[in-house]
């Protein structure tokens, strides 16, 4: 009788852990950026404001220009899309996102190693279909 309430004094913990972990792991798909624009930035205090996702064409006009990227700022259907953005101060960059079954966008910037002056970006957009927050925070206000 003791055995085996030392047993169930195991396996119950065991199992409440395993449901937890399995509903916080929510089912993760790939999602494709639609466009993206790649570059360096010279001066490293600008990367320390720039948002994880732009929701209009104002703030994506007031980064482009304070960043000084080349080219006119890009024509996007706010309410087809969103704008996502990762900074680095490793050599390369890539941008990676994810959309899980909870309707979280998960956006997540892989850089190499090999640090310079400035910073690297990867501004992208996503479709904002089934997006109600992003790396688990509510989208901002337009």
């Amino acid at each position: 009788m003791r055995n085996r309430m030392s047993v169930w004094g195991v396996l119950v913990p065991l199992a409440i852990v395993a449901v937890l972990v399995s509903d916080a792991r929510a089912e993760k798909k790939a999602v494709k950026l639609e466009k993206e624009w790649k570059g360096s930035v010279d001066d490293e205090a600008l990367a320390k404001h720039a948002p994880t996702v732009i929701v209009d064409g104002k703030a994506l006009e007031k980064l482009w220009k304070a960043w000084q990227i080349e080219g006119k700022v890009p024509a996007v259907d706010f309410q087809k899309e969103l704008v996502m953005i990762t900074t680095t101060s490793g050599r390369k960059q890539r941008l990676s996102v994810s959309l899980d079954d909870k309707e979280n966008l998960e956006v997540l910037g892989m850089a190499t190693r090999g640090l310079r002056p400035g910073f690297r970006y990867v501004i992208a957009t996503v479709s904002r279909d089934g997006v109600k927050t992003v790396n688990g925070k509510k989208l901002p206000k337009e």
